[in-house]
């Protein structure tokens, strides 16, 4: 079983490589947030192991990044010890949270728990189409190489769209998740970002053949 540890304490993570190899691990490492997403998408650990208090990223944005993607279990290692830390963590999806310092027994067998629950992880953080590259991890989009800006709730429609490929997404399902609420009306909301996403991704805005329209119905990505 792969376990990514995402800490920029050295020494702590020597430690836990020497020890959780013992115990038949394989350990994978990252010494900041950002490296610990990139490694994640990279190496696809059955278990992530996160500090909250790291460079470039901290622990609860990487476990939001994480979990745009992949179901697999997340335990959070920290010193910090106040509820609100780790409620926030939590919230954030994060499966466990131990507090250090720690006893590696209790380390272990919280390890061994959470492998128990562990499953494939259905989703793979980027989808392509055509010369577009979406990072569900990452939260960006590139097409031909180079970044393609999108505003917030373009972002939020097109990563619902990306999250189920070639799935029929109704109208009402996409204003609830984008405005949260089932109350929301399309008065052409819609229709306009939708048309924004085509000039921004399609090779031809006019007649798209990935960002479709299913008339009275929703939108589908095909991928």
């Amino acid at each position: 079983m792969k376990i990514l540890v995402a800490d920029d304490d050295p020494q702590l993570v020597r430690a836990l490589r020497i020890t959780l190899a013992a115990h038949g691990y394989e350990v994978v490492a990252a010494p900041d947030g950002a490296a610990a997403v990139a490694l994640a998408a990279k190496e696809r650990p059955d278990i992530v192991m996160v500090d909250l208090g790291m460079p470039r990223l901290d622990g609860v944005r990487v476990i939001e990044a994480l979990r745009g993607w992949t179901n697999a279990p997340i335990i959070v290692v920290s010193g910090r010890t106040g509820s609100a830390d780790k409620v926030e963590a939590l919230d954030a999806g994060a499966d466990d949270y131990v507090t250090k310092p720690f006893q590696i027994d209790e380390l272990l067998a919280r390890l061994r728990a959470l492998g128990r629950r562990a499953v494939p992880s259905p989703n793979d953080p980027f989808v392509t189409f055509a010369d577009v590259e979406i990072d569900l991890a990452a939260k960006t989009v590139t097409r031909s190489g180079q970044t393609i800006h999108l505003t917030p709730t373009e972002w939020r429609m097109l990563e619902f769209l990306a999250r189920n490929p070639g799935s029929l997404v109704t109208r009402q399902t996409l204003l609830k998740e984008i405005w949260s609420s089932e109350q929301v009306s399309d008065s052409g909301y819609l229709r306009l970002y939708m048309s924004q996403l085509r000039k921004k991704l399609e090779a031809d805005p006019a007649h798209p053949v990935h960002l479709l329209t299913e008339q009275g119905m929703g939108y589908r990505l095909v991928v």
